[in-house]
């Protein structure tokens, strides 16, 4: 049970990465390349399929670009 809510949480915060990258206007590759990550990492982040989990330090550089808080990409309840 427990792991299989971790990987809908992590499914939900690369849906939020998704989420406000869109709302800035901006492509996987473009958030990539401001965060200095591929766009394959990115794109894995992002997949509704996926349970990748990224470091903090790479939620921040996201968060930043994004003009959001790591809270709120984390903020999974909502």
């Amino acid at each position: 049970m427990l792991e299989s809510q971790y990987k809908m949480n992590l499914i939900k915060i690369g849906l939020k990465i998704a989420y406000y990258r869109k709302l800035q206007g901006m492509t996987q590759e473009e958030l990539a390349e401001a965060c200095d990550l591929s766009a394959g990492y990115v794109s894995q982040l992002e997949g509704p399929g996926s349970y990748f989990c990224p470091s903090l330090k790479t939620l921040f550089k996201i968060a930043e670009v994004l003009g959001t808080t790591v809270s709120k990409l984390t903020d999974i309840d909502d």
